[in-house]
C-alpha cells in the first residue's frame, strides 16, 4: 500500500517536485520549531521563514502533487489515443483492498497534513501583526519608525493596536495594503520619506479609543522641561505649565479635550499634509448651529473635508522625532552627557545640526572627532577626557535616533503638532487668521491651553516649593587669614591697659 502511494505521488515531473518540497519544507519547519523552542533568538528573518516562507513552500507542494497526476493522466490518454504505450494509471476501484488502503492512508495523512496548514497559517498571520515583523522584515524601510517607537510611550503597545484595531473590516483593509507594500519593498518602489500623515488609517474611535477616554475630565496637569543654556556652566532651566487637559464635567467640555467633545463635530479642509488649514467647520449638535471659518487664502480644488480626531494634535504619538536642542537637554539630564563640560549645550546641538552625514557609522564618527575638536582647541585639558568621549558617543547616539540618510529622514522632516514649539501645530488652527463672515475669530490665546508657572528660569521660588527645582547654592564666604584676622583685632580692641 505505502509502495502504490508511493509510486503514485513520484510517477511525474510536477508530482515528484511538489513531494520533495512538501518533505524538505516539513523537516525545515519543525527543525526551527525545535530550535526557537530550545531557546535559539534568529529575529524576524527567522519567524518570516518559519511561519511565511516554507510554509508556503509546503501549500505549493501539497498543489502540485495532484496537479502532476492530472497532467500525468491526460499525458497518458494522448499517447493511448495515438497508439503509443502508456505507463501505469492508477485505478480508484473501491472493491479492491489495496486501493481502499491507499485512499485511507491518503485521508490519514491528509487530515494531520491540512491542520498543521492552518495552524502554520494561523501563525503566519499572527506573526505577521507581530511589532517584530512590522519593525524589523523590512528593517531598511521602517527602521526611522521602529527606532521612534522603541523609544515612545507606547513601546509596550502592538502595532497592529494603533495601525488596524480590533475587527476583520479593518483587519482584511490592513492585510490588503500590506500585499502592495510588500511589492514596494522588493522592487525598491517605495518614497523616501515615508509620507505623512497615513490618509487610510482607521479612525481614532476604533484605534486611540480603545484604551483612552478622551471625554473623561482631567482638569490641569502640571508639565516641567528641564532644558540647559548655552552659556559656559550649561546652567539648568525650567519651563514649568499647568496644562488644561480638561474633559467633560457637569456635562460640559472645559480644556484642551474641548475638541472632542461628542456634542459638537469638527471638521477641517487641509492639504494633503495637514499642515495648511484652509476652512474649519464647527457644528453644534445641541443647538443646532454651524459656523464656518475661512482664511482670505481660497482653498485649491480636489482637497477633502476631514472629521477632527486625537491623531490631528497627537499626529505622532508613538513614532516621535525630537529636535536636536531637545535630544542635548534630554542627555544631560539623564547624565549620559557631563554637564560639567564647558558650553556642551551650546556645541552640541551645533555638532548635531551642522553637518548631514551619508550612514549613521559616519555620523558617529563625525560628531565624536568634532567634539574631541572643540575642546582640544579651546580647552586642551579636556581633549582626551572620558567625560569628552562619551559625549560623541551620546550627540552620536541623538543624530542616529532621529536621522536615517537612506530614507532621506533629517531633524524635523516629521513635525509634531502637540505644542506649537517646532511646528505651528495648535496655531495652524489659533491663529486669528481663521474667521467667519461675521468677523468671528478662532483666537490665538495662551491661556487657552495652559498657563505659563515658570518660563525659563533657574531660580523659581515656585517651583523650589514644589520640590522640583534646587535653590542655587551661595558662594561659601572665604576665611580671613590667620595672620590678618589677628592685626584686625588688635587694631579694634580699645586701650584697657590688658
Amino acid at each position: 500500500m505505502i509502495k502504490h502511494f508511493f509510486s503514485a505521488i513520484t510517477g511525474n515531473l510536477l508530482s515528484l517536485v511538489g513531494t520533495v518540497l512538501v518533505v524538505v519544507s516539513l523537516l525545515l519547519i519543525a527543525m526551527l520549531l525545535v530550535m526557537q523552542a530550545m531557546g535559539f533568538e534568529g529575529g524576524a528573518y527567522l519567524g518570516i521563514l518559519t511561519f511565511v516562507i516554507f510554509p508556503m513552500l509546503f501549500l505549493l507542494g501539497l498543489a502540485l502533487i495532484p496537479l502532476g497526476l492530472w497532467w500525468r493522466k491526460r499525458r497518458d490518454a494522448r499517447l493511448a489515443a495515438q497508439g503509443k504505450e502508456i505507463g501505469h494509471l492508477p485505478i480508484i476501484d473501491l472493491n479492491q483492498e489495496s486501493t481502499r488502503g491507499v485512499l485511507v492512508t491518503f485521508v490519514a495523512l491528509a487530515i494531520p497534513v491540512l491542520a498543521l496548514a492552518a495552524g502554520l497559517t494561523f501563525k503566519a498571520v499572527h506573526y505577521m501583526d507581530s511589532t517584530e515583523f512590522c519593525g524589523m522584515a523590512c528593517h531598511k524601510v521602517m527602521q526611522p519608525e521602529y527606532t521612534a517607537f522603541q523609544r515612545s510611550p507606547h513601546a509596550r503597545v502592538g502595532c497592529a493596536g494603533c495601525h488596524i484595531g480590533p475587527g476583520a473590516q479593518w483587519f482584511v483593509k490592513a492585510k490588503i495594503s500590506g500585499s502592495w507594500q510588500l511589492i514596494a519593498v522588493a522592487f525598491d518602489l517605495y518614497p523616501r520619506p515615508i509620507p505623512t500623515p497615513v490618509h487610510s488609517l482607521r479612525p481614532a474611535n476604533g484605534t486611540c479609543e480603545q484604551c483612552h477616554w478622551p471625554t473623561k475630565f482631567i482638569g490641569q496637569r502640571l508639565k516641567v522641561r528641564t532644558h540647559f543654556a548655552d552659556d559656559e556652566q550649561n546652567t539648568e532651566q525650567k519651563t514649568a505649565l499647568m496644562v488644561k487637559i480638561g474633559g467633560q464635567q457637569d456635562g460640559k467640555s472645559h480644556g484642551i479635550h474641548w475638541h472632542v467633545d461628542p456634542n459638537h463635530m469638527l471638521r477641517y479642509l487641509a492639504d494633503p499634509t495637514r499642515e495648511k488649514i484652509y476652512e474649519i467647520e464647527l457644528t453644534d449638535k445641541t443647538e443646532g448651529s454651524k459656523k464656518l471659518f475661512k482664511i482670505d487664502e481660497a482653498a485649491p480644488a480636489g482637497l477633502e473635508w476631514r472629521t477632527m480626531d486625537c491623531v490631528d494634535c497627537h499626529n505622532r504619538p508613538s513614532h516621535i522625532y525630537n529636535s536636536a536642542p531637545f535630544e542635548v537637554d534630554l542627555a544631560i539630564s539623564e547624565g549620559r552627557i557631563d554637564r560639567t563640560l564647558p558650553f556642551i549645550k551650546r556645541e552640541g546641538v551645533r555638532i548635531l545640526t551642522e553637518t548631514q552625514y551619508p550612514s549613521h557609522d559616519a555620523a558617529r564618527a563625525g560628531i565624536s572627532a568634532a567634539v574631541k575638536a572643540f575642546y582640544a582647541k579651546n580647552y586642551p585639558d579636556l581633549a582626551a577626557s572620558p567625560a569628552v568621549e562619551q559625549a560623541g558617543k551620546a550627540l552620536g547616539d541623538a543624530y542616529a535616533w532621529n536621522n536615517f540618510p537612506q530614507m532621506k529622514v533629517v531633524w524635523n522632516t516629521y513635525p509634531n503638532h502637540i505644542g506649537h514649539q517646532n511646528s505651528p501645530g495648535c496655531f495652524r488652527c489659533h491663529d486669528n487668521k481663521h474667521k467667519t463672515d461675521t468677523g468671528e475669530k478662532i483666537g490665538k490665546k495662551c491661556g487657552t491651553c495652559h498657563n505659563i508657572v515658570a518660563e525659563e528660569e533657574s531660580d523659581s521660588k515656585v517651583l523650589q516649593e514644589l520640590g522640583l527645582q534646587e535653590a542655587p547654592s551661595e558662594p561659601a564666604a572665604a576665611e580671613p587669614a590667620a595672620d590678618a584676622t589677628a592685626a584686625t583685632t588688635a587694631d579694634a580692641a580699645p586701650a584697657t591697659g590688658t
